[in-house]
């Protein structure tokens, strides 16, 4: 599964809705996962690495709207919660803090 770790005001951005709601999601770590996406152009199947580095592009890039966007995909972001590890100790919320450490959009596919 190729995951895509967004913060809060990105998913707000993109406009995605949560797979499962918070006190409904029953997973041992609460996995924070919205529904899919697939970007809504430059992709063909978007099974393939290409097509799915094309949505991780179109996902992040500074000025993306939801209409870059279209649902179901093969990309399954993750939302972090606000505060980084410091408020959840997960790869979500590392994947985010460090790309933003890094001086990049907080971000990260894992």
């Amino acid at each position: 599964l190729i995951c895509l770790t967004l913060n809060e005001q990105r998913c707000k951005q993109l406009d995605l809705a949560m797979m499962v709601a918070g006190v409904n999601n029953n997973s041992s770590h609460g996995t924070p996962f919205t529904l899919s996406i697939e970007a809504a152009e430059g992709v063909t199947t978007g099974i393939s690495a290409a097509d799915r580095a094309r949505t991780v592009q179109a996902a992040v890039a500074g000025n993306a709207r939801p209409d870059d966007i279209v649902q179901p995909g093969h990309i399954f972001p993750l939302k972090a919660q606000a505060g980084g590890v410091l408020s959840r100790a997960g790869h979500t919320e590392a994947g985010c803090d460090l790309a933003k450490m890094a001086g990049f959009e907080p971000a990260a596919v894992i």
